[in-house]
């Protein structure tokens, strides 16, 4: 036998025991990378959403204590008689940023669905809930009643958006009434257009003659780089005296 050759055992025994502490080192990277992702991942979906079910909980209860006070008070309704529900009016009471406007409920997304709507769209206010964009129409107002929302954190109020359908209602509930929508469109637009959000989407300098509502999330899911826009109109305007619309009653 050659010098070389009784080498050969000696040096490969050192090789193969730095293969394996390589593998072992590289194998607890990726298992602690991979508890990282999942402990993100936990904090998005979970830990958000118990901020935001928190949040929830608080707004809804002092938009009931509010409404019960307006139910009492002599006022006239939040919006004044019309013959037709686009000739709807204004809410007679200002909203303050942060505080509850309305109850969103989408029948389409499960019976129990319901989110209390906040007044702006900051980080702040949508970590809340669905936010609505300062500026734009009230619920039942002649204009255009935009709302946005979380898809995929702070409890993913807008995460079924896709799920709508042309006709499917969306209802609006404030103190003393039930505007009832109906889905007219759903398209994908660029974060950067912002003419889904006027008055009447798309038509800059346009004066609205109906009363319209616009839902906005990120899109695809986990994603910003467009938006999932979902159009729709006011089809219905009822006291809230006469109970809950057909909507809400399965039709």
């Amino acid at each position: 036998m050659s010098p070389t050759a009784s080498l050969r055992p000696a040096l490969t025994a050192p090789r193969r025991s730095a293969a394996r502490r390589v593998v072992g080192v590289a194998g607890e990277i990726l298992i602690t990378l991979g508890v990282l992702v999942l402990l993100f991942v936990g904090y998005d979906l979970w830990f958000t959403g118990v901020y935001t079910a928190a949040s929830q909980r608080t707004l809804k209860h002092e938009l009931s204590q509010i409404w019960a006070a307006q139910q009492t008070a002599p006022t006239s309704p939040d919006v004044g008689p019309s013959p037709s529900p686009t000739a709807a009016g204004s809410p007679s009471v200002d909203v303050i940023p942060g505080d509850a406007l309305a109850i969103i409920r989408i029948p389409r997304l499960g019976h129990n669905y319901a989110f209390a709507i906040v007044e702006g769209v900051s980080t702040a206010d949508l970590k809340k809930g669905p936010g609505h964009y300062p500026g734009t129409a009230m619920p039942g107002q002649i204009g255009n009643f935009v709302v946005s929302g979380h898809r995929t954190t702070y409890l993913a109020p807008f995460n079924g958006l896709d799920k709508l359908r042309t006709g499917d209602a969306i209802v609006i509930e404030t103190a003393k009434m039930w505007y009832t929508y109906r889905v007219t469109q759903s398209l994908t637009v660029l974060p950067t257009d912002v003419g889904v959000i006027l008055p009447v989407p798309n038509h800059p300098g346009a004066k609205p003659t109906q009363a319209l509502i616009t839902l906005t999330t990120c899109t695809p899911k986990y994603s910003a780089s467009h938006r999932l826009v979902v159009h729709g109109v006011l089809v219905a305007a009822t006291p809230k005296s006469q109970g809950p619309p057909a909507a809400l009653e399965g039709e």
